[in-house]
């Protein structure tokens, strides 16, 4: 007879302890995957709505063709030559704009954004960094100190200034418009000159640039251009972490297209490798050079030959699947359909995001918009009752999340969308 969920649990707390997370107030026994679908152990179907690591979907089958040949042929470390680590630097580094010119690889999200804090401290001389107080950027040392949902042990350290993310849903002292995406900017500005007066030399800024822990927020008009020009102004750099928003996420290549603002340095992982462990630093190539004219930096793992002809895949299937253009066509329908269900539903106070990351914003009253994260909690775990998973994010964990694999069809959405609707009506 197999486990059951009870047992699993009781195994997995003797093992890997009692405060490793899980999903959900009955976990999911998950098995197999294929496309937008995952399987337990029981054969019960899911729709998958929230992993965006496997962006091209589960096992898909070029993906898993050149992982299976490349690590029959050969995997080593990096100080090799190889030519596919070439190869896919060549063709990920035509997505990005020509002044982002160089590329490291490495093997996870923290890793890379640990990485890019280095190669900024080693081109400004700066220590001080900047991010928001609602994110996460990884589980490093030095990067579990910008993650702001999760204090670390012993506190944050001086260097470290957090500003509010620009929401403009429930908006800084009822401020908008240009008013308001100056009041968020000048706080970028105080911190930077928070920092002069601590003597602390001034390193850059590192978000998400969709905010996507933050709650997916429409970010104020401007606000990115005066709050990265702060930043330049005084010497630092602007680190855009796109480890969830980037690889057509957004129904753009990258999400820092959204805003314009190019970044000096780009942090990449989850996608990038469709579940293979893979990550990356992008920046102009004087940042990288600089910084390695000052430490030796390799990764054992990092852009591995298997790795790096896994990523070379996932960018083909983009490529050749028109998944960003997916992304953005069947998001905008997937929108139409949250806001008709927002017509019917008095609990959702707000929808957005872009391409096929979405965050519902669930309140108690409209008018006050009293955030919901009893509801919230409630509906994922409905969701998940009814064969759908998915998430919740925010400050105050009272929004939906929502960030299916870029294949997600509007066949898949109306599935979504018809049961979001009766999981809410029963909340």
């Amino acid at each position: 007879m197999a486990p059951t969920n009870r047992e699993f649990l009781e195994r997995r707390n003797r093992l890997l302890g009692p405060g490793n997370p899980l999903f959900y107030d009955e976990p999911v026994h998950l098995v197999r995957g294929e496309g937008v679908w995952l399987y337990d152990a029981d054969g019960q179907r899911y729709l998958d709505c929230y992993n965006n690591v496997p962006c091209v979907g589960h096992c898909h089958p070029h993906v898993v063709e050149a992982l299976c040949e490349q690590a029959a042929k050969l995997n080593t470390h990096t100080r090799y030559l190889h030519e596919n680590i070439l190869d896919y630097a060549e063709h990920l580094l035509e997505k990005f704009d020509d002044s982002l010119s160089r590329v490291v690889l490495a093997c996870t999200g923290s890793e890379a954004n640990d990485l890019a804090l280095r190669i900024a401290t080693a081109n400004t001389g700066g220590s001080g960094f900047i991010c928001t107080n609602a994110t996460y950027h990884g589980n490093t040392a030095a990067v579990a100190q910008l993650s702001s949902i999760f204090e670390p042990i012993g506190g944050y350290g001086e260097h470290i200034r957090m500003v509010s993310w620009p929401d403009s849903y429930r908006a800084l002292h009822d401020l908008s418009g240009e008013q308001l995406s100056d009041a968020y900017a000048d706080q970028v500005r105080a911190a930077i000159d928070s920092f002069s007066d601590a003597g602390i030399p001034f390193g850059g800024m590192i978000v998400c640039p969709i905010f996507a822990n933050e709650g997916l927020p429409d970010i104020p008009e401007g606000y990115m251009q005066k709050a990265i020009g702060h930043v330049h102004n005084a010497g630092g750099l602007y680190i855009a972490d796109e480890v969830q928003a980037g690889f057509g996420r957004t129904g753009k290549w990258w999400g820092y297209e959204q805003s314009g603002v190019v970044p000096d340095i780009v942090t990449l992982g989850k996608p990038m490798g469709a579940g293979h462990p893979i990550s990356g630093v992008v920046a102009n190539g004087k940042l990288i050079d600089e910084y390695r004219s000052r430490e030796m930096y390799f990764n054992t793992f990092g852009g591995n030959p298997v790795s790096s002809a896994v990523a070379m895949a996932v960018l083909e299937v983009i490529e050749n699947e028109e998944l960003v253009d997916n992304a953005a066509t069947v998001g905008d329908y997937v929108f139409r359909g949250f806001r008709d269900l927002q017509a019917r539903h008095e609990m959702i106070g707000d929808i957005r995001g872009a391409g096929l990351f979405f965050g519902i914003d669930l309140v108690t009253d409209r008018d006050t918009k009293e955030p919901a994260p009893d509801k919230a909690k409630t509906i994922v775990n409905g969701m998940r009752n009814n064969g759908i998973l998915m998430s919740k994010i925010g400050e105050h964990g009272n929004i939906l999340k929502l960030r299916p694999p870029l294949c997600f069809s509007k066949e898949n959405a109306d599935v979504l969308i018809e049961t979001l609707d009766k999981v809410m009506v029963t909340v």
